[in-house]
């Protein structure tokens, strides 16, 4: 009877998260400014501050001016990331598609509404994480990344990850887990398996990388086995950063 019942709360939670009616699973805040910030909040808040002038002239300073490779030839504008300068978690895609293209961010189309529903049902909200791509621009028919495009892009992402410093990283698909994690096997094999970050650079080398499908291909495999599998890759990451995932009635 508690694997039945225990089967069925997976069952319905799934469904709720990754299907077509979403109910968010319980909120957690992260630690916000107020006007009387004990000295540790303060240098925190400027921390953050910091950390969100340093990303910000990668990206004005280098990147939307950068023509490193083909990709700039067809680009509308590049596409650098967004959300919270002092992230734990990171999640990062392949590239920028049509919509990313146009508007400038990252996971917006289709496949980003799927992302932020996955977000969501973690508790957190987009502004609580940080979502980029291993290229900053997007590949012509929406293909994958050459790896002459990834390493010229290579240099960003890792400075991203630099000020940042997340405890976790969602890799999301192929590209991204088997560039990051410097391996050639496949997403199947790998997703919902803890992963450590090779050490690219110094204090980069105590990541967790957790490597998942894609929004896009959980568009294109839209069941329940695939929607099973993401959310208890998700929920694997709630536990590490010991956050509550219960669902509100």
């Amino acid at each position: 009877m508690d694997r039945l019942i225990s089967a069925t709360r997976q069952l319905l939670e799934t469904e709720l998260i990754l299907g077509g009616r979403f109910l968010p699973a319980e909120r957690n805040p992260l630690p916000s400014a107020s006007d009387e910030e004990p000295p540790e909040a303060a240098r925190e808040t400027a921390s953050a501050a910091e950390q969100a002038r340093l990303l910000e002239e990668i990206d004005a300073g280098q990147v939307r001016g950068c023509k490193r490779c083909r990709l700039a030839q067809g680009r509308t504008q590049t596409v650098f990331g967004e959300g919270r300068p002092q992230a734990q978690l990171v999640f990062i895609g392949e590239g920028p598609g049509e919509e990313e293209d146009r508007t400038g961010r990252p996971f917006v189309g289709r496949a980003g509404e799927l992302l932020t529903r996955m977000i969501q049902a973690m508790g957190l909200a987009r502004r609580d994480v940080y979502i980029c791509n291993l290229v900053k621009c997007r590949p012509p028919g929406n293909r994958a990344p050459m790896s002459d495009e990834v390493q010229a892009c290579w240099p960003y992402l890792m400075r991203q990850l630099r000020i940042i410093s997340p405890r976790v990283i969602v890799a999301l698909g192929n590209p991204a887990t088997q560039n990051l994690l410097t391996t050639a096997v496949g997403i199947t094999k790998l997703r919902g398996q803890w992963q450590k970050l090779p050490p690219w650079e110094e204090g980069l080398d105590d990541i967790a990388v957790m490597p998942t499908f894609h929004p896009a291909y959980i568009l294109r495999q839209y069941n329940q086995a695939t929607r099973a599998k993401v959310w208890s890759d998700l929920q694997q990451v709630m536990a590490y950063l010991g956050l509550r995932g219960r669902m509100k009635a």
